[in-house]
């Protein structure tokens, strides 16, 4: 299977292809055997017409004349003999002798009469012709070679079929004629072919229109599965086309309504209860700022900072799947530039290599969020951010590197689930809710790219963000 095409396109179009030349070549099969049979029951039906009027012919002539006749109506493609002596009965293969039958009825027919005929059919070799005595047609039963007068004159004999008819005449005298079917009448037919190959050129003209045509709803289907996953809400399938079509069109959009109304649910009681968080954890505060013992409150306060930390990230991931933000054009180096100063504040140096070459079509404000979120991890835990940007053609790549512990490779894709914590170096102690790389992810997936964590070799972690040149124009 690993030369069969992947599209469904390429694979119908192979099929129909292959059938089509498949069935052109049976078709010419058929065509030229029934041509040469034709072709062959023509040639004998003229030979046998010109074998009786020249039996006729003969008939009424005296024996002296007979032998000058002979020698004027002796000429391709019939040669005569007055002195070959009788043909033996030896046997053909099936063919011959239904060729044989077939030429003797139509030479029986035109003779009228019932007087003696015997018929041979062989196949007549192509070639020089050495001697007009000893080479020529040689078939079976008969005495020596028989080569006719005209061979020797042109020297040559065509390959095809030898019709050797035996006539006895009125007086007793033996005639035998060298009938010859020409390689020309079973040559290539060179037309046919033509008409061949231009059917062939425009069935398959139509036959990848048509497939083209046929296919196109289901990449039109392909295409709008694949933008879902970076768009919920984008615009419904056209439910029209063929019966299979619009149902699988309906059934899609039906699919996307549900998802959607099931996230646009999921996120409205998850935003609610976040929001309604904020009230007791303001409350609790309030309260605690009335504990007299400075240990319990100083508990009781850290606490509540990380239960409103969490909340309000959870908000802004939230606030991030539900985004409305329109795309337009970046300054990405300004962007990491800005952040940069605003990590330089809070005591964190980033350092910035490379460059952006033109603007890039974002989000401004989910980039700000997804690279600030990736500089406070890298800054946090590895002291240190240096950001590389790479841009090319297709893409820009930004790498993140830090000089921590890195991660077990385990936990190289498990940090990008929602709260989850790394023990160790990533744990409570140093802050953080566990969303900061889900929701980087989920930004850079929204804008058709990727974003990956690796270990350097020299020590650190590397998160790399690959962003495509062309994204989803809708959030």
């Amino acid at each position: 299977m690993r030369f069969v095409p992947r599209s469904l396109f390429s694979r119908l179009v192979l099929v129909l292809l292959t059938v089509l030349v498949i069935a052109q070549f049976v078709s010419l099969a058929i065509h030229l055997h029934e041509r040469g049979e034709l072709l062959s029951q023509a040639s004998g039906r003229q030979a046998a017409q010109r074998i009786s009027d020249i039996v006729r012919l003969l008939d009424s002539l005296a024996p002296e004349e007979r032998r000058r006749i002979v020698q004027v109506f002796s000429a391709p493609p019939i040669a005569i003999s007055l002195d070959q002596p009788a043909l033996a009965a030896v046997g053909q293969d099936a063919d011959a002798a239904a060729r044989a039958l077939l030429f003797e009825a139509m030479l029986r027919r035109f003779l009228g009469d019932d007087r003696p005929v015997a018929v041979k059919v062989t196949e007549a070799p192509a070639g020089p012709l050495k001697s007009p005595v000893k080479v020529g047609l040689k078939g079976p039963g008969m005495h020596g070679g028989w080569s006719p007068p005209w061979a020797a004159m042109h020297g040559v004999s065509d390959a095809g079929l030898s019709f050797v008819a035996q006539v006895r005449l009125r007086d007793g005298a033996l005639v035998t004629f060298d009938a010859r079917q020409r390689e020309q009448t079973v040559s290539w037919p060179y037309r046919l072919l033509l008409s061949l190959a231009v059917l062939l050129a425009a069935v398959v003209a139509v036959s990848l229109v048509a497939v083209r045509w046929a296919t196109r709803p289901l990449n039109a289907l392909a295409d709008a599965a694949d933008e879902l996953g970076r768009d919920i809400h984008r615009p419904p399938l056209p439910e029209q086309g063929p019966e299979e079509v619009s149902r699988a069109a309906r059934a899609f959009n039906t699919m996307q309504a549900r998802l959607a109304g099931y996230i646009r649910d999921r996120t409205r009681v998850l935003a609610a209860m976040s929001h309604d968080l904020k009230t007791p954890v303001t409350r609790l505060r309030l309260r605690a700022e009335l504990l007299e013992d400075p240990q319990v409150r100083a508990k009781f306060t850290k606490d509540l900072d990380e239960m409103e930390s969490m909340v309000g990230a959870t908000l802004d991931f939230l606030r991030g799947q539900e985004s409305g933000e329109p795309v337009q054009p970046v300054d990405v180096m300004a962007l990491l530039e800005s952040l940069q100063a605003d990590m330089a504040e809070m005591g964190g140096p980033v350092t910035i290599g490379g460059g952006a070459r033109a603007p890039y079509p974002g989000r401004p404000q989910a980039l700000k969020r997804c690279l600030a979120n990736l500089l406070e991890n890298a800054v946090k835990y590895g002291k240190s951010a240096r950001v590389i940007v790479d841009d090319g053609d297709d893409r820009l790549d930004i790498r993140i590197q830090d000089e921590g512990p890195g991660l077990p490779p385990s936990e190289l894709e498990k940090v990008f689930e929602p709260f989850y914590r790394v023990e160790g170096s990533r744990s409570r102690e140093t802050g953080g809710t566990g969303l900061g790389l889900t929701i980087a992810k989920s930004i850079a997936e929204g804008h058709g790219g990727r974003l990956v964590l690796q270990n350097r070799a020299e020590g650190g972690l590397e998160a790399r963000l690959t962003l495509p040149r062309s994204v989803p124009t809708t959030a």
